[in-house]
């Protein structure tokens, strides 16, 4: 059947352009996504100096590149693309040797995401990595609004949070987030005084290969301390947790962390989603719930629990969100009872905070892990 429109339906590919110093991975680059037809690779270059000008010249949906190249590396490469031209710029890089520059400078200078690099691989993984990377390449081609982000000197919040003091006094704060979280988080934990009352666990979606190096990055700007959660650990108020690598983030009955290799949930192990419903069972109406941006709904069946159970929850607008996709499904299932810009939710975390028990040793009464 003809279209009278005369407007065609076909969809535009994504246009990609691969800045990476090595031959091998360029060539390796293409054959993944050469398996995903709706991307286009339109180009490659060998450094920062040459991807700049081919970022002019060719007007790509996304930029990959790597972190070390010579004549002008990542960090330089992805400021001058933001400052001039911007748009979605994914990292695509080894773990980072100690004493190097970090990958989440590139975060900082305006980088939206990262990917760990693919090495030669066997015939088992190259389909599943060929799907990561692709799937990596549609999210941050949907991302509507790219501006370059500059940490050196962090915005300070606008206004006070309007929050209400709370009825309850909060015992468990969870942080989520996806795409675009680690700068959120950055903004987020950097005006936590270190007074902060309450124990904050975050569970951010990021390859295990990147985790230790975003806890270091996070851990500058803190003025709390930032480690990783260890499996029976008492969390303890004013320190900062993460969720490790590949595993369920959970509370025992005793307030302790349990970790769980249980399938992922919502597409994710760590999940959200996980974590928050444990803390909603462990602390009722003492756990607070936050969802930052992020592609998918992973968090929103969780901050809906403990909206359940009595807590508070916050979602980031769709303004200040690099990707406004969990926050949407949590306001979609009326689980979200305040939505703040990012620069707002540090100070209504304090405020929450101050109106805290510092007794977080046990669940509520009565209650059991499950």
């Amino acid at each position: 059947m003809s279209n009278p429109s005369g407007i065609s339906n076909a969809k535009s590919p994504i246009r990609v352009l691969l800045v990476d110093d090595s031959p091998m991975v360029l060539h390796l680059l293409q054959r993944l996504l050469f398996l995903s037809p709706e991307i286009q690779v339109v180009g490659t270059a060998v450094n920062g100096k040459e991807g700049f000008d081919k970022v002019r010249a060719l007007n790509p949906d996304v930029v990959c590149t790597d972190l070390h190249m010579p004549e002008m590396n990542g960090l330089e490469f992805t400021r001058a693309v933001m400052d001039s031209c911007p748009r979605p710029i994914l990292v695509v890089s080894v773990s980072v040797e100690p004493g190097s520059a970090n990958i989440f400078q590139l975060l900082e200078a305006g980088a939206v995401d990262v990917f760990p690099k693919p090495r030669a691989m066997i015939d088992t993984d190259f389909d599943a990595v060929a799907k990561e990377l692709a799937s990596k390449i549609r999210i941050l081609a949907g991302v509507r609004v790219f501006r370059r982000r500059n940490n050196a000197h962090i915005v300070a919040i606008s206004k006070p949070a309007e929050i209400p003091p709370p009825q309850f006094q909060a015992r468990m704060l969870v942080i989520g987030a996806s795409t675009g979280g680690p700068q959120a988080l950055r903004e987020i934990l950097a005006h936590l005084p270190a007074t902060f009352r309450l124990p904050l666990v975050c569970i951010q979606h990021i390859g295990s290969n990147f985790l230790s190096e975003m806890v270091a990055w996070l851990a500058e700007v803190s003025m709390m301390p930032v480690r990783k959660a260890i499996q029976g650990e008492l969390p303890q108020p004013g320190v900062i947790y993460f969720a490790p690598e590949d595993a369920h983030l959970e509370f025992d009955h005793g307030g302790r962390f349990a970790l769980s290799l249980a399938a992922p949930v919502d597409g994710h192990r760590p999940s959200i989603t996980v974590t928050m419903r444990s803390a909603a069972h462990c602390f009722g109406a003492g756990a607070v719930g936050v969802l930052l941006t992020g592609m998918g709904r992973d968090g929103a069946d969780g901050m809906l629990s403990i909206a359940a159970a009595g807590g508070i929850t916050i979602v980031q607008d769709e303004t200040s969100s690099v990707v406004y996709g969990m926050p949407k499904e949590a306001v979609a299932l009326g689980a979200a009872q305040h939505i703040l810009p990012l620069n707002d939710i540090a100070s209504g975390l304090v405020t929450l905070a101050n109106n805290q028990s510092i007794n977080v040793n046990t669940c509520r009464s009565g209650s059991q892990h499950e």
